[in-house]
């Protein structure tokens, strides 16, 4: 459903609101470890969704990346529009470009709901939701 990279992105922005609620800034290397991703990989998604304004970054000593109170607003709709465009909002089931109301493909109605359903989920959920169940462990970013 998501690229891999989108759900790096998902699981790095949810894990750094989690770690910078106090106000402190995380790193490339905390990050990676506390998601189970590639160092490298996930440096360049946090450059990216900081350019886009999802996350902030702080450079020197001190820096690092957190979520600030106006961060903690965006949706998880807003990193994968960031990460993978809007295909997962409008895209066809099977990939059909000429996919319409007009000219459905043969899952066009069942699809619909369902990509209506993971849209409203996206749209309605904040990255500053998990912070507490993830302290609580009662849900995981890792494998």
């Amino acid at each position: 459903m998501f690229s891999k990279t989108c759900e790096y992105a998902i699981r790095a922005v949810i894990f750094i609101a989690q770690k910078t609620v106090d106000g402190s800034r995380i790193g490339i290397k905390e990050v990676a470890a506390g998601i189970d991703s590639p160092e490298h990989f996930i440096a360049k998604i946090l450059q990216e969704l900081s350019r886009k304004g999802i996350i902030q970054s702080q450079k020197g000593p001190t820096g690092g990346f957190y979520l600030d109170a106006q961060s903690r607003k965006h949706t998880l709709a807003d990193v994968v529009h960031v990460i993978d465009g809007d295909q997962i909002f409008t895209g066809c089931g099977l990939g059909l470009k000429q996919c319409s109301e007009a000219k459905p493909c043969p899952l066009h109605n069942e699809f619909k709901k369902i990509r209506d359903a993971i849209s409203k989920l996206l749209r309605t959920t904040h990255l500053g939701e998990f912070s507490e169940q993830l302290e609580q462990k009662l849900v995981f970013l890792k494998r």
